[in-house]
């Protein structure tokens, strides 16, 4: 079938695999352009078909010759159906890594169920015995508790008071006021159970009590904090009362892993366009702006080059991890860099619908959300047919 971006508000319905096959080569050259990396040798990524925890698995595979296990929920498919854009990222993975002669294999289902958790230790104990990195990079919006049978529903509101300010839809590049009405306590915790610490824990929990955590093993989530302009709806929100208790979590964790010399930490990363982002009002604006400044500046990174560098310059540096005073990695650093936000702050103000193409990169941001379902890359002929059911090698 011949494949063609299909939008229904910020989602597109369409995924293309020799796109999304390019866009795992792309990044694999990235990396293999940077050089080796001494890093961990046996990785688990959970959430590793898409955005950070994709460029973590490809970062660690082809940077440091890992064997790598990856966790993920994405929607395999059917003949005249495209798959969700992480199955074709992770059957594309997967095919690059055998022919590098890494050990790879998938495992397609819901991260935060017991069963996908029992699965991905036996798998462990089979072919790995232990693991020296996990990383957790899950961004799903809902969480059925594996205990309770509760399904949290998470929200992006304000806490306090109505949310009021710019925002644009980065189909039309139309900017407009939006506002949003506070959280009440129940969409705080339900957040919290989504986006917070409680399923990281038990992921370490359960690989710990199994004894699949090798000496010195090390474990990272990801999380954002972002500018003034979008705190009030991110980060003194709903998503920043997550995102404070996944950092706490990091030093709950480190303590249970003292017995093996294991460590965790949060990296906050710099903000870029994925599908949660695209959704959340204020941010396309915002990234617009933030991307121009920045590739001016020629300090723009995507998801590959963040996680190289993470890697690279932080992890694995040869020497202690360097860490705010809370303890977490700002790899974030060049985004809040004092010029660039005061630039963005400034371009904030002059921001319309008119000026929005001359002052900002809203043609970037579009390019890059095409690029998350496969589409708009160089060297790819999206006329002609393409085999939509593609299979991942190692999930028959």
């Amino acid at each position: 079938m011949i494949i063609e971006p299909r939008m229904r508000g910020f989602i597109c319905l369409t995924a293309h695999p020799k796109g999304s096959e390019q866009n795992v080569k792309n990044q694999i050259e990235y990396i293999r352009s940077k050089g080796p990396i001494a890093g961990a040798k046996k990785v688990l990524v959970i959430g590793a078909s898409t955005g950070f925890g994709l460029a973590s698995r490809i970062t660690s595979a082809f940077g440091s010759d890992a064997a790598t296990i990856g966790v993920f929920f994405e929607k395999a498919p059917v003949e005249g159906k495209t798959a969700s854009p992480g199955w074709y990222n992770s059957a594309a993975f997967e095919t690059e890594a055998h022919k590098a002669g890494l050990y790879a294999k998938s495992i397609n289902g819901d991260a935060f169920s017991n069963e996908i958790k029992r699965q991905t230790l036996d798998l462990i104990k089979a072919d790995l015995g232990q693991v020296d990195l996990v990383i957790y990079s899950l961004a799903s919006p809902v969480r059925q508790h594996p205990v309770t049978g509760v399904l949290h529903r998470s929200v992006l509101k304000p806490i306090g008071q109505t949310f009021t300010n710019k925002t644009v839809d980065f189909h039309t590049g139309n900017v407009s006021e939006v506002s949003i009405a506070p959280a009440n306590e129940d969409d705080i915790a339900n957040t919290v159970a989504v986006m917070g610490g409680e399923d990281w824990t038990m992921w370490m929990d359960a690989l710990k009590a199994e004894n699949l955590l090798a000496e010195g093993a090390t474990t990272v989530a990801y999380s954002y904090i972002g500018p003034s302009l979008t705190e009030a709806v991110y980060r003194k929100g709903t998503i920043g009362r997550a995102k404070d208790d996944l950092e706490a979590t990091a030093f709950s964790i480190t303590d249970n892993l003292k017995s093996i010399g294991g460590k965790a930490y949060v990296s906050v990363n710099k903000a870029l366009v994925t599908q949660a982002s695209s959704a959340i009002p204020v941010i396309p604006l915002y990234i617009s702006l933030l991307y121009k400044i920045m590739k001016e500046e020629g300090i723009h990174e995507g998801c590959i080059e963040q996680i190289q560098r993470l890697f690279q310059d932080r992890l694995y540096n040869g020497g202690e991890v360097p860490v705010d005073e809370k303890g977490r990695i700002r790899i974030d650093d060049w985004e809040m860099r004092e010029d660039v936000q005061a630039k963005v702050a400034k371009l904030w103000l002059e921001a319309t619908t008119e000026t929005l193409p001359q002052i900002g990169d809203l043609a970037g941001y579009r390019n890059d959300f095409l690029n998350l379902f496969g589409f708009e890359f160089a060297g790819v002929d999206y006329a002609a047919e393409a085999n939509e059911v593609v299979e991942i090698e190692s999930i028959k």
